[in-house]
């Protein structure tokens, strides 16, 4: 029988993927691992929906090859990314006479985003309510990193009703949707520019003390860094899915970039 060699560094790096979730070693500082674009269309085209998530079997859904959709509706406008009108509406297969991007919850279809910067353009067109979802301080745009499940995530927030760019971990069980945010870090007086276009940016990296880093940047700029030592649950080290959440907020982004770190 032929016997395989394995070497100590090989097996270290086997382990490091497999207990902490990181970007393989082959990935380098760097390395773009996504560059999301969307269509340059005259009129709004249909990405996908939640139609398209919640009826896997119907021929009528449109797929994207990138995106899921667990609540709301992803437009391609003019080359970037559209929520569409923000309504509190069920779509149905073209989300043609409502959106439901009151709640806008856009995921990878990947999951092995570990150590990541996740940057986009983001443009804030308005701040709306609806009648299931009343006005929050929170309502605006959040990034996410390390999504394992709607009840395992870092969420950072980048354009807030509040003007407070915040990063959160949620971990199982609680109030919300099943789950608890604990705020790890945040900074008041980041007010949106309505209409503006700013870069935005979060980040997650693992350290060797068990540890993850996070950072949020806004219009280029890092504006807050924080560090999860196992706050409310466990540091989220294993590698998951990004994406993008709205509340009761109208807004475009353009080309969604996941970078190794």
């Amino acid at each position: 029988m032929r016997r395989i060699a394995v070497t100590v560094p090989l097996v270290l790096a086997a382990l490091a993927v497999l207990f902490t979730g990181a970007v393989p070693a082959s990935a380098a500082t760097g390395q773009v691992l996504l560059a999301a674009t969307f269509p340059k269309t005259t009129t709004a085209k249909l990405v996908t929906n939640e139609y398209a998530y919640r009826n896997p079997r119907r021929t009528d859904r449109v797929v994207s090859p990138t995106w899921e959709m667990t609540s709301g509706s992803l437009f391609a406008l003019a080359g970037n990314a559209w929520t569409g009108k923000v309504d509190n509406g069920r779509p149905d297969a073209t989300s043609a006479k409502a959106t439901n991007s009151a709640v806008f919850r856009m995921r990878s279809r990947t999951s092995t985003y570990g150590d990541v910067s996740v940057t986009t353009g983001l443009a804030v067109s308005r701040l709306t309510t609806t009648a299931s979802t009343p006005r929050q301080n929170w309502d605006g745009v959040h990034l996410w990193l390390r999504y394992r499940s709607e009840f395992s995530l870092y969420a950072v927030s980048v354009a807030r009703r509040d003007g407070v760019v915040v990063i959160k971990k949620k971990c199982a069980g609680g109030p919300s949707n099943d789950g608890t945010y604990y705020t790890l870090r945040q900074v008041k007086g980041v007010p949106i520019p309505l209409g503006a276009w700013r870069t935005v940016a979060a980040s997650a990296r693992n350290n060797p003390n068990g540890t993850v880093t996070l950072t949020a940047s806004v219009g280029g700029k890092v504006v807050t860094t924080a560090t999860d030592a196992g706050i409310g649950c466990a540091a989220i080290r294993a590698a998951g899915r990004v994406g993008v959440r709205g509340d009761n907020t109208e807004f475009r982004f353009t080309k969604l970039t996941v970078t190794a770190l």
